[in-house]
């Protein structure tokens, strides 16, 4: 009889295989669906700095004063699920001390609600399911997937426009590294407001349409290469009135050197893109390496034990079958009627 592969050889030979396969698979197919903007986020981040700000008690601008932004991110599950986009309404809100803990966002000093709409993929705005407000660029709450060393176009909301921020290295925040972009805003109009005529100084005025004017003294920004998510940010925002046309700043509104992310709101960012990162690397390259290795091994295993049965089945084998197998006689020379008694 010949001998067949053992069950065990033809185990490992099927195991390695699959696990050969599996890993392009893993690398290829599942990690890039992996990288999709979450849509169940529920997230409170935090900026505390010094600054000055318009006091409506007081009517004047009062300066070195704590100030807080406190900005919550909600996903709409059922919205994003119904259109396939990342849904995000964000509440912001700008308080001093004396408004904090503010139970009704109306009370805080600056309060403001968004509904931003993204491409799970891309990070990409798109301009549906009641986006509000318009906007456009490539980085927003958080930056595409696997950040490029470049720059990039930051939307400004406040602004109404795009910000260039230019890549500037690495900068570890509670000891997990990040790629550091920064930028600034020139003082810009961005709209007009009917104010009292003394506060841009015209008192002969009842009112005045004064116009508004926007700056940032600095914007740093620092995002996990992997996921994209801001794990460090710092902005110094500067509102201002004038009078029309003028070139000079009349009242301050809003003027902080630098807001920025507090040690609590670091923390729990760099858990966050530390196990989002993290799961992405599983699925992307370990897995996929420990397949390939694992998988060849069993594989040559599996070839190595075929070849050893096919060569013991050799070693052992018959030779030439002989001519006849029958029996011979015993005594060839005897024929049958030498045996026999004859009638004649």
């Amino acid at each position: 009889m010949r001998r067949t592969a053992s069950p065990l050889s033809l185990i490992l030979l099927g195991l390695g295989a699959f696990l050969l396969v599996l890993a392009p698979m893993l690398a290829w197919y599942v990690e890039p669906r992996a990288k999709r903007t979450p849509v169940d986020i529920d997230v409170v981040t935090v900026f505390k700095g010094k600054g000055s700000y318009f006091d409506t008690e007081k009517i004047k601008t009062v300066h070195d004063k704590n100030l807080t932004v406190t900005r919550q991110v909600r996903g709409d599950v059922e919205d994003s699920e119904d259109s396939g986009r990342a849904i995000w309404d964000v509440s912001t809100s700008i308080d001093p001390d004396k408004s904090l803990p503010a139970a009704d966002p109306h009370d805080s000093l600056q309060w403001t609600l968004e509904r931003w709409v993204t491409d799970r993929k891309t990070n990409a705005p798109v301009h549906c399911c009641g986006e509000e407000p318009y906007f456009e660029g490539e980085a927003y709450l958080k930056f595409p997937f696997d950040v490029e060393k470049r720059s990039y176009r930051w939307w400004d909301n406040t602004l109404g426009a795009t910000v260039p921020l230019t890549y500037r290295g690495t900068k570890k925040v509670q000891g997990y590294e990040g790629y550091r972009f920064t930028g600034s805003v020139k003082a810009t109009k961005t709209g007009t407001r009917q104010v009292p005529g003394r506060l841009v100084g015209q008192p002969r005025k009842s009112q005045v349409m004064a116009d508004e004017y926007y700056a940032n003294h600095g914007i740093e920004l620092v995002a996990d290469q992997r996921t994209g998510r801001i794990i460090y940010a710092a902005i110094g925002p500067r509102k201002t009135l004038r009078a029309p046309g003028s070139s000079k700043d009349a009242t301050v509104l809003l003027d902080s050197e630098r807001i920025a992310f507090t040690p609590a709101t670091q923390k729990a960012q760099v858990k966050l893109a530390d196990d989002d990162s993290s799961r992405l690397k599983l699925v992307g390259q370990t897995l996929p390496l420990v397949a390939v290795i694992l998988g060849a091994v069993l594989a040559v295993a599996g070839i190595v034990l075929v070849l050893r049965g096919r060569s013991d089945d050799g070693a052992n084998g018959r030779g030439r079958d002989d001519e006849s197998t029958e029996p011979k006689s015993p005594n060839p020379d005897t024929s049958p009627t030498a045996l026999q008694p004859t009638t004649m």
